[in-house]
């Protein structure tokens, strides 16, 4: 993995790049593959009114806040409103004045409701108590209700009496009845719900289905789990069962920033002072899917949208299928609940045999359009604010963002700063910086805005008065690499190289545009519960002589993301190898009839496989000498074995891990082909989905034989 970096890397930095197409989760043939986003949305909350549906999620404290997005199948989204422009609370805090701040604070874990006629959004605000945005018009404007009170990360009922419910507390979980008009929670209507000692967590969604009130929490102790309680009365008693754990797609807990024990530290210290923690890779942790809520689509089907860890990109957001199993909602399909696909169906789409044509086909988009020319009138939906900015001193002129330099030692106390989420696997953006309007101590450039951040850009009279000088900061290091500028035409490009799914990114510029060179090391990345935020690309311009300085402009925000056309991340038209990724030994086809493993140099014909394309990211696996897999009975060891009969062969829906990993999803028993790296056993189709570390047996790599 880290070799292919550098080979993105040199391809980034030392030639300019094309545009290309944004991530989606629509793979265009009925079929989507999770994260629906590959950026950052976390505690996301679903509402359906009609054919519509709606997902809102947490901002904490970026502006515009509470995002609001809107789909027609569950898989394709658009951002169409934020509940509010900027904070209205008089509080220098939410503004970075004084060294105030609300990092890891702010706005957070909404419920999205809709009744009689009219939108809910509620919220929590650190300090500041419960929040309520009403609107006729989802797409706003929204009025705001200071609603105050200690009830937060909170599921809202609107009863068929009229009632309102808020569900909330962590262990010990909590009933409050809320006033009709929103003024605040009802005076003396508190009552525990469910008692401390129950194992259910926080991150409440609560719902009404066929008179039966179902509550979707989350929890972290020991690791992540999510859970449904279900009662005949809202004030319970309550029963409670898992509905899903331990899927993970993958994905092992990223590095997470620590701070010494004991000690107050400030988002903008030296950053020394952080530290990376350890990574255990075969560990759950608590960044499985989890928090969310679900939904009934027109058809019937029932669907979670929860939310996971993706290293350091941030929590955001996956669609999984559900089954409802002796009255209760699990995550997951039939042989196979408590885990879900990350690649299936799209809602209301089924599988058809090739050439017999689907229903449901479109052509899939992303949320956001990421790149911006700055030559409308407003910014893309896609920008918020590091805190509420200062309108006085920022524009949009003649085509570029303009920022005016106001007081601050470093980034993260930098006001008017603007954000976008990074966006994954791997991405590289680019903007272009002219910097003649900068004034000695003024310093302007492309950054991160994670905990510990980072930057490059350009500071002026840092050595001498009046010159230029390009620096690459590293908080985690608290090192600067510098070198002399010299900008006849006062423009420079800057870039930054993400690879998120393996955190670590690296800086690079340009004076032309077109070759570009890098600057500083390769930084390690990680996610954070100070800021509860992945990273942020962030175009800044601040004065660290404590006064106002000059402009910035900046113009051709891009981001170019290499991982995002998925077409050919299957194998179709090649003879390739199946390596398995417990053990790095390949597929072979065992003269005995079963499939089993070789010798890792084995290049034999029965280790070598084609598929055979049957519609809609469904194969049938062939081995080169003529024989299809098959799986008898119930998929134990020693019933994955071979047929000659091409009708008789096995469908699988291809699992796309990127990067050539792989894993087979039977569309019988809903399990996955694997073999165990310990056993000895053959292969087997009884896997029930991927350990952390893609090492237990059921995640594949293929390789072309071409290619040796």
């Amino acid at each position: 993995m880290r070799k292919r970096f550098f080979m993105l890397c040199a391809a980034l930095v030392f030639v300019g790049v094309a545009m290309a197409q944004s991530w989606t989760a629509d793979n265009g043939n009925g079929t989507f593959t999770n994260p629906l986003f590959y950026d950052e949305f976390s505690d996301p909350d679903i509402l359906r009114v009609g054919d519509d549906y709606y997902l809102a999620g947490t901002t904490m404290h970026a502006v515009p806040g509470l995002v609001i997005l809107h789909s027609k199948d569950l898989v394709n989204w658009e951002n169409i409103s934020y509940c509010f422009d900027r904070f209205d609370f008089d509080d220098d805090a939410f503004a970075l004045k004084d060294h105030k701040e609300v990092y890891g604070q702010g706005i957070w874990a909404p419920c999205i409701r809709y009744s009689g006629g009219q939108f809910y959004v509620f919220s929590n605000v650190n300090g500041k108590g419960l929040q309520c945005y009403t609107a006729k018009d989802v797409r706003g404007p929204w009025v705001h209700h200071n609603m105050k009170g200690n009830i937060y990360d909170l599921g809202v009922l609107f009863d068929d009496d009229g009632k309102v419910y808020a569900i909330h507390g962590y262990g010990t979980v909590k009933c409050t009845e809320l006033e009709p008009d929103m003024s605040g929670p009802k005076e003396g209507t508190e009552r525990v719900i469910i008692p401390e000692g129950n194992g259910v967590g926080e991150g409440h969604h609560m719902y009404k289905i066929n008179g039966m009130y179902y509550l979707i929490s989350t929890d972290y102790r020991p690791n992540g789990r999510t859970l449904c309680s279900r009662s005949k009365s809202i004030w319970g008693p309550y029963e409670t069962r898992v509905i899903t754990a331990d899927e993970t797609y993958g994905y092992h807990a990223a590095s997470l920033t620590q701070v010494p024990r004991g000690t107050k530290y400030r988002i903008g210290e030296d950053g020394t002072r952080f530290g990376l923690g350890p990574v255990d890779k075969d560990a759950t942790a608590c960044t499985n899917a989890h928090q969310g809520g679900i939904v009934q689509y027109e058809d019937g089907s029932w669907w979670a949208l929860f939310m996971q860890d993706f290293h350091s990109i941030g929590r955001t957001v996956c669609l999984m299928p559900m089954t409802w199993k002796d009255g209760w909602p699990m995550v997951g399909l039939e042989g196979n609940l408590g885990r879900a696909p990350r690649t299936w169906f799209k809602p209301g789409v089924s599988w058809e045999p090739k050439g017999t044509g689907a229903s449901g086909l479109t052509k899939g988009h992303a949320p956001y359009d990421r790149n911006e020319t700055f030559d409308g009138k407003q910014l893309g939906r896609v920008w918020q604010w590091n805190h509420n900015p200062d309108e006085r001193m920022w524009s949009l002129k003649g085509g570029c963002l303009r920022l005016t330099a106001l007081p601050a030692e470093q980034l993260m106390w930098a006001r008017n700063t603007l954000t976008q989420r990074v966006i994954g696997p791997r991405s590289t953006a680019t903007v272009e910086l002219n910097v003649k309007g900068l004034k000695d101590g003024d310093v302007a450039g492309l950054g991160n805005i994670n905990v510990p951040c980072s930057w490059i850009g350009v500071v002026k009279g840092a050595k001498a008065k009046g010159e230029l000088t390009l620096r690459c900061f590293e908080q985690l290091t608290n090192d600067t690499t510098d070198l002399a500028l010299s900008l006849p035409k006062g423009k420079i490009w800057l870039r930054c190289i993400g690879d998120y799914d393996n955190d670590q990114a690296q800086y690079a510029y340009s004076t032309d545009g077109t070759t570009f060179q890098t600057l500083g090391r390769m930084m390690p990345l990680s996610y954070q519960l100070i800021t509860f935020q992945g990273s942020r690309h962030a175009l800044f311009a601040f004065n660290v002589k404590g006064r106002t300085g000059g402009t910035a402009v900046f113009d051709n925000f891009r981001v170019e993301e290499p991982s995002a056309d998925r077409t050919a991340n299957i194998p179709y038209g090649k003879t390739f190898r199946i390596l398995n990724k417990a053990t790095g030994r390949p597929a072979v086809c065992d003269p005995h009839g079963l499939l089993y493993d070789s010798r890792p140099d084995d290049h034999s014909q029965r280790t070598q496989f084609r598929i055979e394309d049957r519609g809609q990211g469904c194969v049938a696996l062939q081995c080169v000498d003529g024989r299809y897999i098959k799986v008898y009975g119930e998929g134990l060891a020693g019933d994955v074995r071979f047929t000659t009969k091409a009708e008789e062969a096995e469908v699988f829906l291809w699992q796309d891990y990127l990067d050539h990993d792989f894993m087979l999803f039977s569309l019988r028993n809903h399990r996955y082909v694997g073999k165990s790296p310990t056993t000895g056993s053959p292969y087997s189709m009884d896997f029930v989905g991927p350990d952390p570390a893609r090492r237990g047996g059921c995640v594949l790599r293929w390789e072309e034989e071409s290619e040796k």
